[in-house]
Protein backbone atom coordinates (compact mmCIF):
# COMPACT_ATOMS: atom_id res chain seq x y z
CA UNK A 1 0.00 0.00 0.00
CA UNK A 2 0.95 3.64 -0.37
CA UNK A 3 2.04 5.27 2.89
CA UNK A 4 0.23 8.45 3.83
CA UNK A 5 2.51 11.48 3.94
CA UNK A 6 3.21 12.49 7.55
CA UNK A 7 2.08 15.92 8.69
CA UNK A 8 4.89 18.41 9.31
CA UNK A 9 5.53 18.60 13.09
CA UNK A 10 4.28 21.86 14.54
CA UNK A 11 2.33 22.81 11.40
CA UNK A 12 -0.96 23.00 13.34
CA UNK A 13 0.59 25.35 15.90
CA UNK A 14 2.04 27.49 13.10
CA UNK A 15 -1.44 27.74 11.56
CA UNK A 16 -2.77 28.80 14.99
CA UNK A 17 -0.20 31.59 15.33
CA UNK A 18 -0.91 32.73 11.77
CA UNK A 19 -4.64 32.72 12.53
CA UNK A 20 -4.04 34.79 15.68
CA UNK A 21 -1.99 37.32 13.71
CA UNK A 22 -4.68 37.68 11.01
CA UNK A 23 -7.45 38.14 13.60
CA UNK A 24 -5.36 40.75 15.45
CA UNK A 25 -4.60 42.60 12.22
CA UNK A 26 -8.33 42.63 11.36
CA UNK A 27 -9.13 44.14 14.77
CA UNK A 28 -6.43 46.80 14.24
CA UNK A 29 -7.99 47.80 10.91
CA UNK A 30 -11.36 47.96 12.65
CA UNK A 31 -9.89 50.52 15.06
CA UNK A 32 -8.69 52.54 12.05
CA UNK A 33 -12.17 52.82 10.49
CA UNK A 34 -13.41 56.31 11.28
CA UNK A 35 -16.97 56.69 10.05
CA UNK A 36 -18.77 53.35 10.34
CA UNK A 37 -20.84 51.74 13.08
CA UNK A 38 -19.61 48.38 14.41
CA UNK A 39 -22.92 46.77 13.35
CA UNK A 40 -22.35 47.86 9.75
CA UNK A 41 -18.83 46.42 9.77
CA UNK A 42 -20.30 43.17 11.10
CA UNK A 43 -22.83 43.14 8.23
CA UNK A 44 -20.04 43.38 5.65
CA UNK A 45 -18.16 40.60 7.46
CA UNK A 46 -21.27 38.39 7.17
CA UNK A 47 -21.46 39.07 3.42
CA UNK A 48 -17.86 37.85 3.04
CA UNK A 49 -18.68 34.72 5.05
CA UNK A 50 -21.71 33.96 2.88
CA UNK A 51 -19.72 34.42 -0.35
CA UNK A 52 -17.12 31.95 0.94
CA UNK A 53 -19.51 29.32 2.32
CA UNK A 54 -22.07 29.23 -0.52
CA UNK A 55 -19.84 27.29 -2.98
CA UNK A 56 -19.00 24.82 -0.19
CA UNK A 57 -22.68 24.18 0.54
CA UNK A 58 -23.32 23.50 -3.15
CA UNK A 59 -20.25 21.27 -3.49
CA UNK A 60 -20.98 19.13 -0.41
CA UNK A 61 -24.76 19.12 -1.11
CA UNK A 62 -25.63 19.91 2.50
CA UNK A 63 -28.70 21.99 1.70
CA UNK A 64 -29.38 25.41 3.21
CA UNK A 65 -31.58 24.48 6.20
CA UNK A 66 -29.91 21.42 7.69
CA UNK A 67 -31.52 18.40 9.42
CA UNK A 68 -34.96 19.12 10.89
CA UNK A 69 -34.00 18.12 14.41
CA UNK A 70 -30.93 20.40 14.37
CA UNK A 71 -32.40 23.60 12.92
CA UNK A 72 -33.23 25.17 16.27
CA UNK A 73 -29.64 24.58 17.40
CA UNK A 74 -28.31 25.99 14.13
CA UNK A 75 -30.49 29.07 14.57
CA UNK A 76 -29.27 29.59 18.15
CA UNK A 77 -25.67 29.06 17.04
CA UNK A 78 -26.11 31.67 14.29
CA UNK A 79 -27.85 34.18 16.54
CA UNK A 80 -25.43 33.89 19.46
CA UNK A 81 -22.36 33.74 17.20
CA UNK A 82 -23.32 36.86 15.27
CA UNK A 83 -24.23 38.63 18.53
CA UNK A 84 -20.76 37.82 19.87
CA UNK A 85 -19.19 39.28 16.70
CA UNK A 86 -21.18 42.55 16.82
CA UNK A 87 -20.46 43.09 20.52
CA UNK A 88 -16.76 42.33 20.05
CA UNK A 89 -16.50 44.81 17.17
CA UNK A 90 -18.22 47.44 19.33
CA UNK A 91 -15.76 46.75 22.17
CA UNK A 92 -12.83 47.14 19.76
CA UNK A 93 -14.12 50.55 18.72
CA UNK A 94 -14.66 52.07 22.18
CA UNK A 95 -11.84 50.60 24.30
CA UNK A 96 -8.15 49.72 23.91
CA UNK A 97 -7.45 46.87 21.50
CA UNK A 98 -5.54 44.77 24.04
CA UNK A 99 -8.22 45.19 26.74
CA UNK A 100 -11.03 43.98 24.47
CA UNK A 101 -8.94 41.07 23.18
CA UNK A 102 -8.02 39.92 26.68
CA UNK A 103 -11.61 39.97 27.97
CA UNK A 104 -12.84 37.84 25.07
CA UNK A 105 -10.26 35.22 26.06
CA UNK A 106 -12.32 34.47 29.15
CA UNK A 107 -14.75 32.51 26.92
CA UNK A 108 -13.21 29.04 27.70
CA UNK A 109 -14.06 29.58 31.37
CA UNK A 110 -17.67 30.43 30.52
CA UNK A 111 -17.78 27.41 28.20
CA UNK A 112 -16.92 25.10 31.11
CA UNK A 113 -19.57 26.74 33.28
CA UNK A 114 -22.32 26.57 30.63
CA UNK A 115 -21.39 22.98 29.70
CA UNK A 116 -21.83 22.07 33.39
CA UNK A 117 -25.27 23.74 33.48
CA UNK A 118 -26.69 22.57 30.14
CA UNK A 119 -24.71 19.47 29.18
CA UNK A 120 -24.19 18.10 32.71
CA UNK A 121 -20.43 17.99 32.19
CA UNK A 122 -18.15 17.78 35.23
CA UNK A 123 -17.30 21.11 36.92
CA UNK A 124 -14.52 20.79 39.47
CA UNK A 125 -12.85 23.08 41.99
CA UNK A 126 -10.16 23.76 39.37
CA UNK A 127 -12.83 25.09 37.00
CA UNK A 128 -14.17 27.31 39.78
CA UNK A 129 -10.66 28.62 40.46
CA UNK A 130 -10.11 29.41 36.78
CA UNK A 131 -13.48 31.20 36.70
CA UNK A 132 -12.50 33.37 39.68
CA UNK A 133 -9.18 34.17 37.97
CA UNK A 134 -11.01 35.29 34.83
CA UNK A 135 -13.42 37.48 36.82
CA UNK A 136 -10.46 39.05 38.68
CA UNK A 137 -8.78 39.78 35.33
CA UNK A 138 -11.90 41.45 33.93
CA UNK A 139 -12.22 43.60 37.09
CA UNK A 140 -8.59 44.73 36.79
CA UNK A 141 -9.20 45.76 33.17
CA UNK A 142 -12.57 47.43 33.85
CA UNK A 143 -11.31 49.16 37.04
CA UNK A 144 -14.74 50.15 38.46
CA UNK A 145 -14.54 53.42 40.46
CA UNK A 146 -16.19 51.91 43.55
CA UNK A 147 -13.11 49.64 43.89
CA UNK A 148 -10.34 51.77 42.36
CA UNK A 149 -11.52 55.28 43.27
CA UNK A 150 -12.86 58.07 41.07
CA UNK A 151 -9.49 59.15 39.61
CA UNK A 152 -8.85 56.12 37.41
CA UNK A 153 -6.66 56.73 34.33
CA UNK A 154 -5.32 54.81 31.35
CA UNK A 155 -8.49 54.73 29.25
CA UNK A 156 -8.66 55.47 25.53
CA UNK A 157 -11.67 57.77 25.82
CA UNK A 158 -14.15 58.35 28.62
CA UNK A 159 -14.69 55.85 31.41
CA UNK A 160 -18.32 55.48 30.31
CA UNK A 161 -17.20 54.21 26.90
CA UNK A 162 -14.65 51.94 28.56
CA UNK A 163 -17.34 50.47 30.80
CA UNK A 164 -19.72 49.95 27.86
CA UNK A 165 -16.90 48.26 25.94
CA UNK A 166 -16.13 46.00 28.91
CA UNK A 167 -19.78 44.93 29.22
CA UNK A 168 -19.93 44.31 25.46
CA UNK A 169 -16.70 42.25 25.52
CA UNK A 170 -17.87 40.12 28.48
CA UNK A 171 -21.26 39.55 26.84
CA UNK A 172 -19.43 38.65 23.62
CA UNK A 173 -17.32 36.09 25.51
CA UNK A 174 -20.45 34.54 27.07
CA UNK A 175 -22.21 34.44 23.69
CA UNK A 176 -19.17 32.79 22.09
CA UNK A 177 -19.07 30.24 24.92
CA UNK A 178 -22.76 29.50 24.32
CA UNK A 179 -22.06 28.76 20.65
CA UNK A 180 -19.36 26.24 21.65
CA UNK A 181 -21.84 24.48 23.94
CA UNK A 182 -24.42 24.37 21.13
CA UNK A 183 -21.82 22.96 18.71
CA UNK A 184 -20.98 20.25 21.27
CA UNK A 185 -24.67 19.46 21.58
CA UNK A 186 -25.03 19.08 17.81
CA UNK A 187 -21.86 16.99 17.56
CA UNK A 188 -20.58 16.01 14.09
CA UNK A 189 -24.02 15.44 12.58
CA UNK A 190 -24.06 18.93 10.99
CA UNK A 191 -21.49 20.01 8.40
CA UNK A 192 -19.12 22.81 9.40
CA UNK A 193 -20.10 24.92 6.36
CA UNK A 194 -23.77 24.78 7.33
CA UNK A 195 -22.95 26.10 10.80
CA UNK A 196 -21.07 29.07 9.31
CA UNK A 197 -23.91 29.63 6.82
CA UNK A 198 -26.45 30.10 9.63
CA UNK A 199 -23.97 32.35 11.43
CA UNK A 200 -23.57 34.59 8.37
CA UNK A 201 -27.23 34.69 7.24
CA UNK A 202 -28.75 35.34 10.66
CA UNK A 203 -25.97 37.81 11.45
CA UNK A 204 -26.61 39.75 8.22
CA UNK A 205 -30.39 39.86 8.76
CA UNK A 206 -29.94 40.97 12.38
CA UNK A 207 -27.37 43.63 11.46
CA UNK A 208 -29.56 45.08 8.70
CA UNK A 209 -32.56 45.31 11.06
CA UNK A 210 -30.48 47.01 13.77
CA UNK A 211 -28.95 49.45 11.27
CA UNK A 212 -32.36 50.52 9.97
CA UNK A 213 -33.64 50.96 13.54
CA UNK A 214 -30.58 53.06 14.45
CA UNK A 215 -30.65 54.81 11.04
CA UNK A 216 -26.92 54.11 10.68
CA UNK A 217 -26.87 52.35 7.30
CA UNK A 218 -24.56 54.12 4.87
CA UNK A 219 -21.63 53.33 2.63
CA UNK A 220 -18.25 54.55 3.88
CA UNK A 221 -17.51 58.05 2.58
CA UNK A 222 -13.78 57.70 1.97
CA UNK A 223 -11.79 55.16 -0.01
CA UNK A 224 -9.64 54.24 2.99
CA UNK A 225 -12.61 52.90 4.97
CA UNK A 226 -13.75 50.83 1.98
CA UNK A 227 -10.31 49.25 1.63
CA UNK A 228 -10.20 48.53 5.37
CA UNK A 229 -13.63 46.90 5.18
CA UNK A 230 -12.45 44.53 2.46
CA UNK A 231 -9.27 43.76 4.38
CA UNK A 232 -11.23 43.04 7.59
CA UNK A 233 -13.43 40.58 5.69
CA UNK A 234 -10.47 38.84 4.02
CA UNK A 235 -8.34 38.71 7.19
CA UNK A 236 -11.22 37.43 9.30
CA UNK A 237 -11.94 34.76 6.71
CA UNK A 238 -8.26 33.81 6.51
CA UNK A 239 -8.00 33.60 10.28
CA UNK A 240 -11.03 31.31 10.42
CA UNK A 241 -9.60 29.04 7.69
CA UNK A 242 -6.19 28.67 9.35
CA UNK A 243 -7.77 28.05 12.75
CA UNK A 244 -9.96 25.33 11.24
CA UNK A 245 -6.95 23.74 9.53
CA UNK A 246 -5.03 23.86 12.82
CA UNK A 247 -7.82 22.01 14.65
CA UNK A 248 -7.90 19.39 11.88
CA UNK A 249 -4.24 18.36 12.31
CA UNK A 250 -3.50 19.28 15.94
CA UNK A 251 -5.11 18.49 19.31
CA UNK A 252 -7.50 21.12 20.65
CA UNK A 253 -5.48 21.65 23.87
CA UNK A 254 -2.25 22.96 22.30
CA UNK A 255 -4.25 25.02 19.81
CA UNK A 256 -6.24 26.66 22.64
CA UNK A 257 -3.04 27.52 24.50
CA UNK A 258 -1.30 28.84 21.38
CA UNK A 259 -4.31 31.04 20.63
CA UNK A 260 -3.18 33.26 23.51
CA UNK A 261 -0.82 34.72 20.89
CA UNK A 262 -3.85 36.86 19.98
CA UNK A 263 -3.19 38.79 23.18
CA UNK A 264 0.53 39.19 22.42
CA UNK A 265 -0.18 40.50 18.92
CA UNK A 266 -2.88 42.84 20.27
CA UNK A 267 -0.41 44.41 22.72
CA UNK A 268 2.27 44.80 20.01
CA UNK A 269 -0.11 46.32 17.43
CA UNK A 270 -1.66 48.65 20.02
CA UNK A 271 1.75 50.01 21.03
CA UNK A 272 3.18 50.29 17.49
CA UNK A 273 0.20 51.61 15.53
CA UNK A 274 -2.22 53.11 18.07
CA UNK A 275 0.37 54.75 20.37
CA UNK A 276 -1.44 53.53 23.47
CA UNK A 277 0.69 51.98 26.19
CA UNK A 278 -1.18 49.45 28.36
CA UNK A 279 -1.38 50.18 32.08
CA UNK A 280 -0.07 47.84 34.76
CA UNK A 281 -3.71 47.11 35.66
CA UNK A 282 -4.24 45.83 32.12
CA UNK A 283 -1.08 43.72 32.32
CA UNK A 284 -2.25 42.21 35.63
CA UNK A 285 -5.71 41.52 34.24
CA UNK A 286 -4.15 39.96 31.14
CA UNK A 287 -2.05 37.56 33.24
CA UNK A 288 -5.16 36.50 35.19
CA UNK A 289 -7.31 35.89 32.10
CA UNK A 290 -4.55 34.16 30.09
CA UNK A 291 -3.67 31.93 33.05
CA UNK A 292 -7.35 31.09 33.45
CA UNK A 293 -8.02 30.26 29.78
CA UNK A 294 -4.72 28.39 29.38
CA UNK A 295 -5.33 26.41 32.56
CA UNK A 296 -8.80 25.45 31.39
CA UNK A 297 -7.49 24.35 27.98
CA UNK A 298 -4.58 22.35 29.40
CA UNK A 299 -6.82 20.62 31.93
CA UNK A 300 -9.33 19.62 29.24
CA UNK A 301 -6.46 18.40 27.07
CA UNK A 302 -5.00 16.22 29.85
CA UNK A 303 -8.47 14.81 30.60
CA UNK A 304 -9.01 13.87 26.94
CA UNK A 305 -5.59 12.18 26.80
CA UNK A 306 -6.39 10.23 29.96
CA UNK A 307 -9.72 9.05 28.52
CA UNK A 308 -7.99 8.04 25.28
CA UNK A 309 -5.45 5.91 27.18
CA UNK A 310 -8.21 4.29 29.24
CA UNK A 311 -10.17 3.42 26.10
CA UNK A 312 -7.06 1.81 24.58
CA UNK A 313 -6.62 -0.35 27.69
Amino acid sequence: GIKKKATCPGLGLFYTVLSAFLFSLASLFLKKIEDMHSVEVSAFRCVFQMAFVLPGLIYYKTGFLGPKGKRIFLFLRGFLGSTAMVLLYYAYQVMPLADATVITFSSPVFTSLLAWIFLKEKYSMWDLLFTLFAIAGVILIARPPFLFGSHVTGFEGSYTDHLKGTIAAVTSAISAASTFVILRKMGKSVHYFLSIWYYAVIGLIGCVIVLFVLNEWRLPHCGKDRVLLILIGLLGLGGQIFLTKALQIEKAGPVSVMRTMDVVFAFILQILFLNHLPTWWTVGGTLCVVASSSGTAIRKWLQSMKKAKQSEI
